[in-house]
């Protein structure tokens, strides 16, 4: 029982993320870039303090790829501003959907081997997301925040995907929200956003808690998660934030994000049940 609430908060955590954004945002209490600056370097030092408190300063030195820390600050940037006209649900949806398609168009690309089942279930989140920003009735997504989700999407898929095989994740990710933190500060310098006390809190929440801490929880439950188990359980994410958009925000759940909601995360369990059937011991 304990395993399954710790896996419901950090899942919790991680759509908090969104909530958290645009709340700041749609109260005007920050600008983007500086809710993704304060994000980045609370969450580093944060993970820092964490890691350290584990082996100390020399628990952090390692090597460092760049692809990390620059894809972590497209993705951190791209959510942020994203925001600005994207709901909490929506703006969760289309990067939780662009992610997936990401990663799978990746495995395409490397020569991986892509089941039937895979290819069905990508196509069918790729609908979803169309439908869900295809530009007509009211319903529809703003277009330049949706390609701002998009190439968020996309930095964290190819953030992911450089992450694969790391032998100490938290201290990863702790340097990478380190390095990625100053480029997140000069656009913050160049676009001379305004923060307000109450934006600087919610950042700072943001960055330590739902993103440094819930890093940390997920990398300390996933070991004993069985495989299928924690893929599928980052499905509730863009439900939890889509909940908290309505519940916090007053967003509404329009039948068309249902739908969309619907495609995307069907087309996804589909492809988890295609690796999963493809590598059963991973």
């Amino acid at each position: 029982m304990r395993l399954w609430l710790l896996t419901a908060l950090t899942m919790t955590a991680f759509a908090a993320n969104s909530v958290l954004n645009r709340m700041a945002l749609e109260g005007q209490a920050t600008g983007p870039a500086s809710f993704a600056a304060v994000r980045l370097v609370s969450g580093a030092i944060m993970l820092v303090a964490l890691t350290m408190a584990r082996g100390g300063f020399a628990s952090l030195r390692g090597p460092v790829r760049p692809v990390g820390p620059l894809s972590l600050a497209v993705y951190i940037l791209g959510f942020s501003f994203a925001y600005v006209t994207l709901g909490a649900g929506v703006g969760a949806l289309i990067l939780f959907g662009g992610v997936q398609v990401t990663m799978f168009t990746a495995a395409v690309m490397t020569g991986e081997d892509v089941p039937p089942l895979r290819w069905i279930g990508a196509g069918l989140a790729l609908c979803g997301l169309t439908y869900l920003m295809w530009p007509t009735g009211s319903s529809a997504p703003a277009l330049s925040g949706a390609i701002l989700m998009v190439a968020a999407a996309v930095g964290w898929g190819v953030y992911s995907l450089a992450g694969r095989g790391s032998k100490d994740p938290i201290r990863s990710t702790a340097v990478n929200f380190s390095l990625a933190a100053p480029l997140a500060l000069v656009v913050w310098l160049a676009a001379s956003d305004s923060m307000s006390p109450a934006g600087m809190l919610l950042a700072v929440i943001s960055g330590t808690v739902t993103s440094g801490l819930g890093y940390a929880l997920w990398y300390s439950v996933l070991p004993d998660l069985p495989v299928a188990v924690a893929a599928v359980a980052q499905l509730t994410v863009p439900i939890i934030a889509l909940a908290g958009g309505v519940a916090l925000l007053g967003e509404s759940a329009t039948l068309r994000i249902a739908i969309a909601s619907a495609m995307v995360l069907g087309g996804v369990g589909l492809s988890l049940v295609a690796r999963q059937r493809a590598h059963p011991a991973r």
